[in-house]
């Protein structure tokens, strides 16, 4: 068995890679740059652009298996960049698969594909695509998603997995985050209504994309379909910020904006940004805004059902092993 990871020197993928070698997998990463903890992994390189139909069928020559992870994620951009990656990148991925008759690709897709601006509780995988989005990384995770899914067929077998805020050590995006913005004092509760999210550990997540991929056949039962991934444990949201802020040393968030405040700020920061060409990202979104004032967790039901997903790592124990890797990196 040998398996293409896109984006494997990234926090999702390379945990993925970790786990297929400490299961004997042969393993390959491509990527637009090389790095050097896959090069220590013994892990073969392919480097290339998504964006890049023949580099991405050169990448997965002789390949059994694709778990497509590789995507530019963010809040702010211009919409170029989000469709050559996300969109183009996951064609460019699915005509590989059959170019070399690849008979399995797992999809790495987002809760933020089916956001319509309001709570999402308990939910399961009929909620519909909304005709909205208020940031280009849902809005083109959307359409790829839906791209993965109708490739479904009898000659490739494909699955799109939605963790929801993936963290823990070695995060290079959600954690930092939180604890530069922790830091400076910028950090602003939106609301004081105690909304539920759900997030995932990096090994949850991980290791559901071997548990899918382990399930997944032409004609199986996970074939064809999406899934929320999550740690199954939804708890306050700021509650959720302050531990990360906790386990960073950093004091807790103390100040409080209304939600209809935040959500106006967001788009007047927008269109300042688009209007003067910024560098950055505003420090406010309508699309955070939302996010940040609404809830956010799911029904597993299916994940469990068709693939046995089951969390191995709880919400208390992630903390204390993110709080022990952070003290590492002062």
């Amino acid at each position: 068995m040998k398996a293409l990871v896109t984006g494997g020197g990234g926090f999702l993928g390379k945990a993925i890679v970790r786990m297929l070698l400490g299961q004997g997998t042969e393993v390959c990463s491509f990527s637009r740059v090389s790095h050097a903890e896959l090069e220590t992994l013994g892990v073969e390189q392919r480097l290339g652009d998504l964006a890049d139909g023949n580099a991405v069928v050169a990448a997965t020559a002789d390949c059994d298996i694709v778990y497509h992870v590789a995507a530019k994620a963010g809040v702010w951009g211009p919409y170029r960049e989000f469709y050559r990656a996300n969109v183009l990148g996951t064609e460019n991925v699915i005509q590989a698969c059959r170019t070399h008759s690849i008979r399995r690709l797992v999809y790495t897709s987002s809760p933020s594909v089916v956001f319509d601006g309001r709570d999402m509780e308990g939910v399961n995988e009929s909620v519909p695509y909304p005709d909205h989005y208020h940031a280009f990384y849902p809005q083109t995770k959307s359409v790829a998603e839906q791209f993965v899914l109708q490739a479904n067929g009898p000659a490739l077998a494909t699955v799109a997995l939605r963790p929801h805020l993936i963290w823990g050590p070695e995060d290079n995006h959600l954690v930092p985050r939180i604890l530069e913005r922790g830091r400076k004092g910028a950090l602003r509760r939106i609301g004081t209504r105690e909304c539920l999210v759900d997030t995932i550990y990096i090994d949850n997540a991980a290791r559901a994309h071997l548990q899918a991929a382990e399930h997944l056949d032409v004609g199986s039962a996970v074939a064809g379909k999406a899934y929320f991934l999550s740690q199954g444990e939804p708890l306050p949201l700021w509650d959720v910020v302050n531990r990360i802020l906790a386990a960073g040393g950093v004091a807790p968030v103390s100040g409080t904006i209304s939600p209809g405040l935040a959500y106006t700020v967001g788009w007047l920061l927008e269109k300042i940004y688009g209007l003067l060409k910024l560098p950055g990202e505003p420090r406010m979104t309508r699309f955070v805004a939302r996010e940040l004032s609404t809830a956010h967790w799911f029904d597993l039901a299916a994940a469990r059902a068709d693939f046995g997903y089951a969390p191995e790592v709880s919400f208390d124990e992630g903390m204390v092993r993110l709080k022990e890797w952070l003290a590492t990196t002062d």
